[in-house]
């Protein structure tokens, strides 16, 4: 896909709510993903999704499928109707914090 066709709105509002770096992303997935008796291995942390909102933070914006648009485009979407348009730091529960995570957006991180 070329860089004229990912629509600029879309670039600006994934990179905003998706507040978590790459690398805060990725410990994040293999943290989560370990348990008592096995860790996923590095690659494998994480569901498909999540793994490829880390792909698409590692990507030029010329680099991006148009799969990769249409996660952007449902990461922003679920983040939003969870969190609205401000954004603002809310602990809320544990599961709801992990999910939201587990696609990049830290509901603590300022």
């Amino acid at each position: 896909m070329a860089h004229s066709e990912i629509d600029d709105a879309l670039w600006e509002d994934f990179h905003a709510v998706v507040n978590m770096t790459s690398r805060e992303l990725r410990d994040w997935l293999e943290t989560d993903a370990a348990g008592t008796e096995t860790e996923a291995l590095p690659d494998q942390a994480g569901d498909e999704r999540s793994r490829t909102v880390l792909e698409i933070l590692g990507k030029r914006r010329t680099d991006l499928t148009t799969d990769d648009v249409e996660v952007m485009q449902s990461v922003v979407a679920e983040i939003r109707a969870e969190r609205g348009e401000a954004l603002d730091t809310e602990a809320g529960d544990d599961e709801w914090r992990r999910r939201l995570m587990s696609i990049g957006h830290d509901p603590l991180k300022p």
